[in-house]
């Protein structure tokens, strides 16, 4: 199916009467309120899923003696956790915390002292409230290029992954996927110096952010050529990379040394690039070797990756999500290392999803809700095997 919109189609959208989508009262907050209940159905389908994650978790976890708190903290989330409590550390440290961008423990330091809840309950929080912006931000995407069940259904699908127990822990992949989806959703609304803003804070969330920050740039580079829409894709252009390379420049100053970030991840952390090369020579000891389940899982999601960008590429998404989730697919496997960390490295390229939204959408209520069930099921099952039995990082 052929989802790039004309303009006049996408225009016809945004005036023309349809009871399928809201009628904004005037004001913000009426927008807001309407827009909130346009949202609802993806809202708590997305809620319902992944509660039902959390309380397999929370089951599995009391029957093993473990506290549910401690394993959704755990790993990358003790490190967030000890930047917001003590800031960044030395660079003579092995492993620097400086690898870790700063918006997210950040965000905990800021809110911490203003809750009524600890530091680690006030870093879960933030993770779950940016995990429901950005299915919201996901429902939004698919309502406009498609419809609302298409919607509802691509919120609901990224609820489900295998590793979307993640989007329930202190780590940064939820609110990373929030800035990005937001930012997409501006940039094919054309919405400059919103989608410029959001990309400054996403670079300030992951270092896959430079993913993002080359579309938005290179659509504000394209409207500034075409002389379209003013001043608006210059500021997208200034504001899109501020926040990526502010905090690399940062890095690079506290280290003494330009490539300080980068250095950090090769000496202290063991990730460099080398296109792909650790990545196919792992998943072939997989698939060639009896292995742990997280491997092979982690080989599926990767090798349906490549399929579902494929299928995308088919499908004519709008160029800006396709630049997107390419880039990050090129970032993700392209990097040696932590392969058991790579299908949760590309919950954030969630545009992969779109294929699968629309198979569900038109496939009928029955059949979708069937499909969302069973896979609800593997991933509440996946997230608690990945934090109770698995003993490293998701």
């Amino acid at each position: 199916m052929d989802v790039v919109m004309t303009d006049e189609r996408d225009q016809e959208r945004r005036t023309a009467p349809d009871a399928t989508r809201p009628h904004h009262p005037a004001g913000r907050l009426g927008r807001l309120r309407s827009a909130a209940r346009h949202a609802l159905p993806a809202l708590a389908g997305y809620l319902a899923v992944r509660l039902i994650g959390l309380l397999t978790l929370h089951l599995w976890a009391h029957n093993v003696g473990k506290g549910t708190g401690a394993l959704l903290a755990k790993s990358d989330g003790a490190w967030y956790l000890g930047i917001a409590q003590h800031g960044y550390d030395g660079y003579e440290r092995v492993q620097s915390n400086m690898a870790f961008f700063p918006l997210y423990p950040g965000l905990v330091r800021v809110l911490e002292p203003l809750s009524p809840l600890c530091a680690r309950n006030t870093a879960l929080v933030v993770a779950w409230v940016a995990a429901l912006a950005a299915a919201w931000a996901l429902f939004a995407i698919g309502d406009h290029l498609y419809d609302r069940r298409v919607g509802i259904m691509f919120a609901v699908l990224w609820g489900v992954l295998p590793h979307s127990i993640v989007q329930s822990m202190s780590y940064s992949e939820g609110i990373f996927t929030a800035f990005a989806a937001w930012s997409l959703y501006a940039l094919l609304r054309a919405r400059w110096v919103t989608a410029g803003v959001l990309c400054l804070l996403a670079g300030l969330t992951r270092p896959t952010a430079s993913a993002l920050l080359a579309v938005v740039c290179l659509a504000a580079l394209i409207a500034v050529v075409r002389r379209r829409d003013g001043w608006r894709p210059w500021a997208a252009l200034l504001l899109a990379p501020a926040g990526w390379l502010g905090y690399l420049a940062w890095v690079g100053w506290r280290t003494g040394r330009p490539d300080g970030w980068f250095h950090i991840q090769d000496e202290g952390w063991g990730t460099t690039f080398d296109f792909g090369a650790d990545t196919a020579r792992v998943a072939q000891k997989v698939l060639g070797h009896p292995s742990a389940l997280t491997l092979y899982v982690v080989t599926l999601v990767v090798l349906l990756a490549i399929a579902l960008f494929v299928l995308s590429l088919l499908d004519r998404q709008p160029w800006q999500l396709l630049l997107y989730s390419g880039l990050l697919l090129v970032t993700t496997l392209g990097a040696a290392g932590y392969y058991h960390a790579k299908a949760r490295f590309l919950l954030p390229a969630f545009p992969l999803l779109l294929p699968v939204a629309v198979t569900l959408a038109r496939a009928g209520w029955a059949r979708a809700v069937t499909v969302l069930a069973t896979l609800t099921v593997v991933s509440a099952y996946f997230g608690g095997h990945l934090l109770i039995i698995w003993t490293y990082s998701p």
